[in-house]
């Protein structure tokens, strides 16, 4: 009986580690990306906005090129994004022209 068990055993963990090579080796699913995010360097700056809580954090990644504003909800006890912005983007739009 014992040897039975070892042999159930033997065989769980054979199983178990095809899956798991499986898992590891198979390639990456279309919403996964492709390339790894640079480190960033954060810089944030107290501002204000018009309309709704005043007080407003905008943080800045300066080696990924985005900014984003965030606020303080005080009934949730959370930080809200409030915004996002892919500097890239706008500064690719504003050296061909587009809209500001």
């Amino acid at each position: 009986m014992r040897a039975r068990h070892r042999q159930g055993l033997i065989a769980l963990n054979l199983a178990l580690l095809t899956i798991l090579a499986i898992m590891t080796f198979s390639p990456l699913a279309t919403g996964q990306p492709t390339q790894v995010r640079a480190r960033g360097q954060y810089s944030m700056v107290a501002g204000e906005i018009t309309g709704g809580t005043p007080h407003v954090v905008y943080v800045t990644d300066a080696n990924n090129r985005e900014m984003i504003a965030i606020r303080w909800n005080n009934s949730r006890r959370t930080l809200d994004g409030i915004g996002f912005r892919d500097l890239n983007a706008d500064a690719k739009a504003v050296n061909q022209g587009g809209p500001r």
